[in-house]
């Protein structure tokens, strides 16, 4: 009896919490709805516009006319603006401020590229925390990320702002930013609303081109490029906002098909979306809309709730209610997901900033974190005995434009960072050396990253020739990645290379640091530089982090999340391609050189590949190298014959073999051998970050369900097809050991 009466207690109190959490969630509709019958259609129609900071008057914000600004980081401005809205206008309604806070507030933390070769989406969600206590202590509550793009083509500069190539990759980076900006709790004070943008396929656009068409099967928008931006919706992303681009012809701010089809009715979305900057009236450029006001009925029929900066829905949708091309509903729904938002936000108990209330910006602990982000971020590609640096070096020369970088160690899209707080490799590496009686020496040769000629050239050979080791610091500047910086040529910019031979000339060694935005190509370099560390844009904390790295006191881990290509013709090229009925390997590949003078032009034995470039990168998709060695043995799979229903569930032996305590990060991939579409030759599924003491070995599990190996068939169904699968788990995507399993 006793124990029927304890289980009967528990089950009430589970149903009250449930019935509390349920209370609290009426609650918050109840007051939409309350605010929203009390609205006029003039007040209405003002909490759909999003003004820029500085481009409006009091009485417009009193008149209920805005419900969100952009870029306007004063606090005492925006207190000032908060107390007109809440005091002075007929119903107190609050204004949602916006920042773009994409990779760090005050404490940048590298570009988020950079963030996803970490593999580590631990430290990526402390990093957006951070970003979101220093963003909310300067009255932001709403930022423009996670960019969630998968992208192949490094020619794209906003690649620096996405997580790389791969699906699975930028989905657990996009859910990792999205729950360090909301916080445990929406309504704290720290918590700052995510932007999961930009929907969809910005990354497939044609030839690298920022704002360009994208052209793209359905099934591998549903397959491939879909998947971040629903995990990201799925983990509470309150916004999304769609791509400046058209899909297939249709652009995304007025596409219904994405915006209503898939985020409103399949995945049931009921967040914010809010058009970029001014993309609701380019519906008129791209050549879809007669005109703006056809632009605005398109944008609100697609279901976009907030206009950014156009003024179209301010000017025109009044009168297309009046006309009745749109309905007062439509407005009424707009509303409700813009109100939602900002009471979850607790903006209207508590609208206003007070900095002191929040920790510091550029604390110790945030320092901290913008640090080992920079150090994990960084990725050894090669290392024939330069680093760590030997004790027996007395003399080191730096050498390079970005050795001494502030600003452009920050990386593109930095808004509220300033260079005076980035510690440079230059500084952090002559404190290090300092402290072990090294001498250092400094030549920047190239005034800028993209200067074509080298300054003072005696002094760049007298200081590598005084040297015991050469740090070459090279890369590009911040501004040369980026919203509209794609680039046809991606080679080390400048006059780069003709200083990797000057300097390779004097017979010293050498070990180049690249620190860059993109994949930049850099084959010719290889051979004349002892180790290769591609650190790109580190962030605030990138200098002590190199440091640290090349002193060995912290030993790279970092792994590409990207395919590296040989040369820029390649691209599009990445490691989870389909097989093709003709695949190249090294037995096939009909090397330029080698072809015979007047050879005859048969196709017979001929491969997909470049007959001069092959079909090989310059380094693969998770690739990265340590300053220890790892050992895979014993892949164990507990069954190989699952049913739909069932997990993988796998486990491999890992050893430190090396000298030096170090991580690695274990990646696991798939194969679906064969099935109604062709499958990806391989495919990331998990990985996880696993710290080994020298000498030390573990073992790795991982499980991973059935429902995830499936993908749209041709009627566009999801499916997970019967059939037979191979399984490597190995330190990049090119290595590994294997093993199959069938799906029943």
């Amino acid at each position: 009896m006793k124990k029927l009466v304890g289980v009967t207690i528990v089950l009430l109190l589970i149903l009250s919490a449930c019935s509390k959490e349920k209370k609290g969630d009426d609650t918050i509709d109840q007051k939409v709805k309350s605010v929203i019958t009390r609205m006029t259609i003039d007040e209405k129609i003002g909490q759909l516009v999003q003004k820029n900071g500085g481009s409006f008057s009091d009485s417009l914000i009193k008149a209920g006319g805005i419900g969100s600004i952009l870029n306007e980081i004063d606090v005492e401005t925006q207190n000032q603006i908060q107390k007109i809205a809440r005091e002075e206008s007929r119903l107190g309604i609050p204004i949602l401020f916006a920042r773009d806070v994409i990779h760090g507030f005050r404490t940048i933390m590298p570009i988020p590229l950079a963030q996803a070769a970490t593999w580590n989406s631990s430290l990526v969600e402390q990093g957006a925390r951070v970003a979101a206590t220093e963003a909310a202590s300067s009255g932001i509550r709403w930022t423009f990320s996670p960019m969630v793009d998968v992208c192949r083509d490094p020619r794209w500069g906003r690649i620096s702002e996405g997580f790389g190539e791969d699906t699975y990759l930028t989905s657990e980076m996009g859910a990792a930013l999205v729950r360090g900006y909301q916080g445990e709790k929406l309504n704290d004070k720290t918590s700052i609303a995510a932007c999961v943008k930009h929907f969809a396929a910005y990354g497939w656009t044609e030839g690298g081109r920022d704002y360009n068409s994208a052209n793209i099967p359905e099934n591998e928008l549903r397959d491939v490029v879909l998947p971040p931006f629903k995990r990201c919706a799925n983990e509470g992303a309150l916004s999304f906002m769609p791509t400046f681009n058209d899909i297939n012809g249709v652009p995304a701010t007025g596409n219904e098909f994405l915006l209503k089809q898939i985020l409103r009715n399949e995945w049931k979305f009921g967040g914010i979306v809010v058009s970029d900057w001014v993309s609701i009236i380019q519906l008129v450029t791209h050549g879809v809309a007669e005109n703006e006001k056809v632009a605005t009925r398109m944008a609100m029929d697609a279901t976009v709730d907030m206009d950014m900066a156009s003024g179209s829905y301010r000017t025109y949708l009044k009168e297309l209610i009046d006309e009745g091309e749109i309905t007062i509903e439509q407005i009424d729904e707009a509303v409700a997901r813009i109100l939602k938002v900002k009471f979850e936000l607790g903006l209207f108990e508590n609208p206003y900033t007070n900095p002191s209330d929040f920790p510091a910006m550029l604390n110790e602990n945030h320092l901290a974190i913008a640090k080992k982000a920079a150090v994990e971020s960084a990725v050894l590609l090669k290392n024939e005995g330069a680093l760590p640096i030997k004790k027996n070096v007395k003399t080191i020369a730096i050498i390079g434009p970005l050795a001494d970088a502030p600003h452009d160690q920050m990386g593109t899209w930095v808004m509220d960072g300033k260079k005076i707080n980035s510690v440079t490799p230059l500084t952090a590496i002559g404190e290090k050396a300092k402290e072990l009686g090294i001498k250092v020496i400094y030549e920047r040769a190239l005034a800028l990253s993209r200067s074509k000629e080298i300054s003072n050239k005696e002094a760049v050979v007298k200081a590598a020739r005084q040297a015991d080791l050469v740090l070459l610091f090279l890369g590009e500047e911040s501004i040369l990645s980026g919203e509209s910086h794609c680039l046809a040529n991606i080679d080390l910019p400048g006059a780069q290379e003709e200083l990797v031979n000057l300097i390779a000339s004097q017979n010293k060694p050498v070990a180049t640091i690249i620190m860059a935005g993109r994949p930049l190509t850099f084959e010719r370099i290889v051979d004349k530089t002892s180790a290769i560390l591609y650190a790109m844009h580190g962030g605030t904390m990138a200098g002590p982090a190199i440091a640290d790295l090349l002193f060995g006191i912290e030993s790279p881990s970092g792994k590409l999340p990207v395919t590296f290509p040989r040369h820029v013709g390649q691209i599009p090229i990445y490691y989870n391609h389909r097989n093709t009925g003709k695949p190249a390997n090294n037995t096939t590949w009909q090397k330029l050189d080698d072809i015979p003078v007047e050879a005859p032009q048969l196709s017979i034995g001929n491969t997909s590949h470049y007959l001069d470039y092959g079909f090989e990168p310059l380094y693969p998709f998770g690739f990265g190298l340590s300053y220890t060695t790892f050992e895979y043995d014993k892949l164990k799979i507990k069954s190989d014959k699952l049913a739909q229903n069932d997990v993988v569930e796998v486990a491999v032996e890992l050893k430190n073999t090396g000298n030096y305590d170090a991580d690695e990060v274990v990646q696991l991939y798939i194969r679906d051998l064969v099935a109604s579409r062709a499958r990806a030759v391989k495919e990331l599924k998990r990985f996880k970050r696993v710290h080994l003491a020298k000498g030390e070995n573990t073992v790795v599990t991982f499980e991973l369900p059935v429902s995830e190996l499936g993908f749209h068939n041709q009627q566009m169904n999801y499916t997970i097809e019967p059939g037979t699968f191979n399984l490597w788990i190995g330190g990049n995507s090119n290595a590994g050991l294997m093993t199959t399993f069938k799906v029943e």
